[in-house]
């Protein structure tokens, strides 16, 4: 469960940006190719912020769809996976959005 890990890296980054004040909300851009289940991530956020100074917080999850652009017809078009195929049927794709993972807020008190 890589959910595990990544959400310990966010949390990580957020306490140490808190500066021991306390977190009452993150909110974190996971796009739909980054392979991460929300859910699992929100029940990692659980887990990984008791004793820390963003127990109690809430995770907000923002998950833009994936989008790709073909380099032979220049379509864009969306991708449900990573299955880079465009309508036109090349596989010459670009992905241009969708692999997005950050942090975007934080609301400390």
């Amino acid at each position: 469960m890589h959910e595990l890990a990544i959400t310990q890296s966010v949390v990580d980054a957020v306490c140490e940006r808190a500066a021991g004040r306390p977190v009452h909300s993150v909110c974190v851009r996971v796009g739909v190719l980054t392979a991460v289940v929300p859910d699992a991530m929100r029940f990692c956020f659980g887990l990984v912020t008791e004793g820390t100074t963003a127990e109690g917080a809430r995770l907000e999850i923002d998950q833009p769809p994936g989008t790709g652009r073909c380099r032979t017809c220049t379509v864009e078009f969306t991708l449900a996976d990573l299955i880079l195929l465009c309508p036109c049927g090349s596989a010459d794709v670009e992905i241009t959005s969708g692999q997005e993972l950050q942090i975007v807020s934080m609301k400390v008190g």
